[in-house]
């Protein structure tokens, strides 16, 4: 599940990652957002290096119009490493994410704009986006957000369904330590 061109926040050796399948214009996602992964970033788990978070595109596109346009475009920010600071952008922002206001949380970003708008007009990441909504469910993603913790030494994994609160990530996290 875990490739190298995914987004990682943290430390990229983390012996742990907790792996996030997500849907930009999910409500439940702007939750966990706000919540556990605002949560997790104050952990000694985060700070220490222990524990790192992947991002993954999960857009339920029958129910979400501009997931995947917003999924599409975090990664021609990645492409020029901004994916976090545009990932909290969007999530931010939720209410607008149009292929206008796309464009200008690039600009609002300082990011190459002729560069972002090609990127995003010509869905240049359309296929990995894809990619990734068939790994989510592969991965046994039903719903957004899907979290995978993952020992990246042992393959030992638990799963999260939904925004749930912290405490069970820390749960998580000790089951696989």
């Amino acid at each position: 599940l875990i490739e190298n061109n995914d987004p990682v926040l943290g430390n990229a050796d983390a012996g742990i990652s907790i792996i996030e399948l997500s849907d930009f214009q999910c409500p439940f996602c702007a939750r966990a957002f706000e919540g556990a992964i605002a949560d997790f970033k104050a952990s000694s788990y985060f700070t220490n290096g222990e524990v790192n978070l992947i991002y993954k595109q999960f857009p339920l596109n029958s129910i979400h119009p501009y997931a995947q346009g917003a999924a599409e475009a975090s990664l021609c920010a990645d492409a020029q490493g901004k994916f976090w600071e545009y990932h909290d952008t969007l999530f931010t922002n939720q209410a607008a994410l149009d292929t206008t206001s796309l464009k200008q949380y690039a600009s609002t970003l300082g990011l190459n704009t002729a560069e972002f708008n090609s990127c995003l007009d010509g869905s240049d990441f359309k296929s990995e986006v894809n990619k990734e909504l068939a790994q989510a469910a592969a991965a046994g993603g039903q719903g957004t957000p899907f979290f995978v913790i993952v020992n990246t030494g042992t393959g030992d994994y638990q799963t999260i369904s939904g925004a749930y609160p912290w405490t069970q990530f820390q749960t998580a996290i000790q089951a696989v330590q």
